[in-house]
């Protein structure tokens, strides 16, 4: 599988995102962000984490094993890795969103938890993959925390509180759903399996990636796909931040960050 991919971090943290590519599979993860102020049961981190999820799930995925079943266990093996020295009870512990897509012969397998996006665009038009579950929790509060501006210390405490209450319905019913230390996530994964020959490209974004079409409204997914295949993963990403810095605080599209890590990765498909 030839694949284009670029990942930048959003600011001088570590980047948390992640793109794992194999010969038939890809992998994209997106590490949720955790405030400074708020307490964190892992000492290894998000960037560890999501490494560690990648490079496991990319070697399942490999070798050919269902996509959901991996998942679990890759959750699975992951938590089993620090569950001697970090406190893995409750919600203040890593956590990713998950994207993979697969060639196999000629099909081709995907599987999406959370909200970064896959987009699979062919004969039956454009096909836009994402669980925006994380979006109805605490609508309130993520209201009150685009209210301010961007990089205040009144916003980073309603992002402090957001969290706060998301967490206390992650990888819940009636919650929203990613991988973190429960492999029943794995279960909330949208899943599915599609002809090869129906599929001319596709992209895996994550939610840093996306903000041209759901943030700045600047393009569709089709012309987000088209600059990705004409200028690849990197331009993307440029033209992502030059917008963002043209409003540092949020005034004209309030976000909760400023930067956000930004991953995405593209496949164009040769069609007969």
């Amino acid at each position: 599988m030839q694949i284009s991919a670029a990942s930048a971090p959003g600011s001088e943290r570590a980047n948390e995102d992640g793109v794992f590519v194999g010969l038939n599979s890809v992998v994209v993860l997106d590490g949720l962000s955790a405030p400074k102020d708020l307490p964190m049961g892992c000492e290894h981190g998000t960037p560890w984490f999501v490494r560690e999820m990648g490079v496991r799930l990319l070697a399942a995925a490999e070798a050919g094993q269902p996509l959901s079943p991996s998942l679990a266990d890759t959750i699975r093996d992951v938590a089993g890795l620090h569950s001697g020295t970090c406190s893995l009870e409750g919600g203040a512990v890593p956590a990713t969103t998950v994207t993979v897509l697969r060639e196999r012969d000629d099909q081709l397998d995907y599987l999406v938890l959370s909200d970064s996006v896959l987009l699979l665009d062919g004969s039956a038009g454009l096909e836009v993959l994402t669980d925006k579950r994380v979006d109805d929790v605490a609508g309130s509060l993520a209201a009150d925390a685009l209210a301010v501006p961007g990089g205040s210390s009144e916003q980073a405490a309603r992002i402090s509180a957001l969290v706060t209450a998301q967490r206390q319905v992650r990888n819940r019913p009636g919650g929203y759903w990613v991988a973190s230390t429960d492999p029943t996530a794995a279960e909330q994964a949208i899943t599915g399996s599609v002809p090869r020959s129906a599929v001319r490209r596709a992209a895996l974004l994550t939610d840093g990636a996306t903000r041209l079409v759901d943030t700045f409204g600047e393009l569709s997914w089709t012309e987000l796909l088209d600059l990705l295949q004409e200028q690849g993963p990197a331009t993307l990403i440029e033209r992502t931040r030059q917008l963002e810095e043209s409003d540092p605080v949020g005034a004209r599209w309030p976000r909760f960050k400023r930067s956000d890590d930004a991953t995405a990765a593209c496949r164009t498909f040769i069609t007969q």
